[in-house]
């Protein structure tokens, strides 16, 4: 009796082992007729890519200068009399700077005068002589020989004349030279030298630096990647050509502003840097109001337009051993990794010429969880990062 009893329990118990994991699995969530493992397509926004006009604004670092900056420095020895002129200030164009003593130097200009009019006098005597022996010679009173030692002396007192010019000229040029003036109209730099200083027309040191500010060159260098795409963009043959068709410039200064005159880009460097791999360019600013002076920085600032560019929102790129790719969207909504060629920026967007073309369809969000070949449920929505047709950016 009370085996039979065991054996019961054992074979229902054996029952009950094997139909409750059964009525679990039954009851459990994804006995639904679906595969509980099975994942939703990710939903994403996307969008198509159309052509059209984009302004790309680019900043340049740039050094001003004068449009002439010359080094004064004295012609003559001597010691540094008078100073006419202090540091910052205007001066135009033949204005006295400094004065060197010139009494040394006004001696041989008085001493080459005196010995002019000595030579002068001795001129008119030989002319008095050759004068005199004319009619003698004629009525044969006297041989020609003698005439034609007059006019030898007259000649030679003529010579002495001019030689004594030259010298008196000479002197006068080193006596104008102690007087130092303004080769051109501009602003009085640094300067370095006090009264009663000793100077001389070999020394290495300027007296100051005087800048013609009356146009401006901004300096800058241009990368040779971006100096290409910069040649391409506009019509000519040469280089020259090409300049004309530029745009006009503009020029933000050290405190952010803008600068009220336009500029035009005026010369490129005939070679590239081989240190940094840049091209110098200059652009050249008018500066009526002497706001500009040497040595200021700034930015220059060019505009360049691009006709019927693909614009594609940076948000919608990523990058992957230098190079740039987008998720393209294919049939079945399979997307795929596309390399595309970045021209320039504009805005939030890139400006792209090789790798797409107008029509395609790309993810523009959350293409940090995508994989090449996934199938996505795509959203067709213009994305808050493509801006107007014609959007400014800043490098």
């Amino acid at each position: 009796m009370n085996n039979n009893l065991g054996s019961r329990f054992v074979r229902v118990a054996l029952v009950m082992g094997i139909c409750l994991p059964v009525l679990f699995y039954g009851c459990g969530p994804g006995n639904n007729g679906k595969d509980a493992g099975m994942k939703e397509k990710p939903k994403l926004p996307v969008m198509t890519v159309n052509r059209s006009d984009a302004t790309v604004t680019t900043f340049y670092s740039a050094l001003l200068e004068g449009k002439v900056n010359v080094e004064i420095r004295p012609q003559v020895d001597g010691t540094l009399q008078t100073i006419y002129v202090d540091e910052g200030s205007f001066v135009k164009k033949g204005q006295p700077l400094f004065k060197i003593d010139d009494r040394a130097y006004r001696e041989q200009y008085n001493s080459a005068l005196a010995s002019q009019h000595a030579a002068e006098a001795k001129l008119v005597v030989a002319k008095l002589d050759e004068e005199k022996l004319v009619p003698l010679v004629q009525n044969k009173v006297i041989s020609d020989i003698q005439l034609k030692t007059a006019k030898a002396n007259n000649h030679a007192a003529q010579a002495a004349v001019e030689q004594a010019k030259a010298a008196t000229r000479s002197a006068q040029v080193n006596l104008d030279y102690t007087v130092i003036k303004a080769p051109v109209s501009g602003y009085i730099g640094k300067i370095p030298l006090r009264l009663g200083s000793l100077v001389s027309k070999n020394q290495s040191e300027w007296l100051t630096l005087l800048s013609d500010v009356s146009d401006v060159y901004a300096y800058f260098s241009m990368s040779e990647n971006d100096f290409m795409r910069f040649r391409q963009q506009y019509a000519g043959t040469t280089i020259q050509e090409k300049l004309q068709k530029i745009s006009p410039v503009s020029l933000v200064m050290s405190d952010g502003s803008r600068y009220s005159e336009k500029g035009t880009i005026g010369a490129i460097s005939g070679q590239f840097d081989q240190t940094t791999a840049s091209v110098r360019i200059r652009a050249v600013f008018p500066n009526p109001h002497g706001l500009l002076r040497s040595g200021n920085t700034g930015k220059v600032v060019i505009e360049s337009l691009f006709h019927d560019a693909l614009l594609v929102p940076q948000p919608a790129t990523f990058e992957l051993q230098d190079k740039i790719f987008v998720f393209l969207l294919d049939k079945g909504n399979k997307v795929r990794e596309q390399v595309v060629t970045v021209s320039g920026k504009s805005g939030n967007n890139y400006i792209v010429s090789k790798g797409l073309k107008q029509g395609d369809t790309i993810v523009t969000s959350g293409i940090d969880k995508l994989k090449d070949g996934m199938v996505i449920n795509p959203k067709k929505s213009a994305p808050e990062t493509v801006l107007a047709p014609v959007a400014k950016t800043v490098k």
